[in-house]
C-alpha cells in the first residue's frame, strides 16, 4: 500500500510554487533546514497547534516514496509531539505531488478534512 505524507501551506504559497515548479518551503520550513510534513494521522494535530484559523489553508498530499533518501522519520523538534514525523530537506517537486486540497474553516473553527484522513 502507497503511504502518502502532507503538507500545509497558504493558497498563495502554493499559488508561487506552481509557477516555481517547485515548493521551496515556510520561514519555518528556511529557519529549520527541510520541510515539515505529517502523516494522515498526525495531521489534525498539526494543522490545530500550527495553523489553526487560517482560512486558505491548502493540504498537500505526497506519495511519500517519490521523495527518495531526501526524505528523513525524526521526531518533532523539542521533542514535543510524540512520533516520528517527516521531514523532507530539499524541494517538494510538484511532479511528486498528488493532489492539493482546500481545508476551508467549519463553523467551529476548524479545517474541514476529507474524510479519508482520520
Amino acid at each position: 500500500m502507497e503511504e502518502f505524507i502532507y503538507t500545509l501551506l497558504r493558497a498563495d504559497d502554493w499559488r508561487v510554487a506552481e509557477a516555481a515548479g517547485a515548493y521551496h518551503g515556510s520561514a519555518d520550513d528556511r529557519r529549520d533546514g527541510f520541510l515539515h510534513f505529517s502523516t494522515a494521522a498526525q495531521l489534525r494535530a498539526s494543522a490545530a497547534k500550527h495553523r489553526a484559523g487560517i482560512a486558505d489553508l491548502m493540504m498537500v498530499e505526497v506519495p511519500s516514496a517519490k521523495l527518495g533518501e531526501s526524505l528523513k522519520w525524526e521526531p518533532a523538534s523539542g521533542g514535543s509531539r510524540p512520533g516520528l514525523f517527516p521531514h523532507l530537506y530539499g524541494v517538494l517537486p510538484l511532479t511528486a505531488v498528488r493532489r492539493v486540497v482546500p481545508l476551508p474553516l467549519g463553523a467551529d473553527g476548524r479545517h474541514q478534512f476529507p474524510p479519508e484522513i482520520p
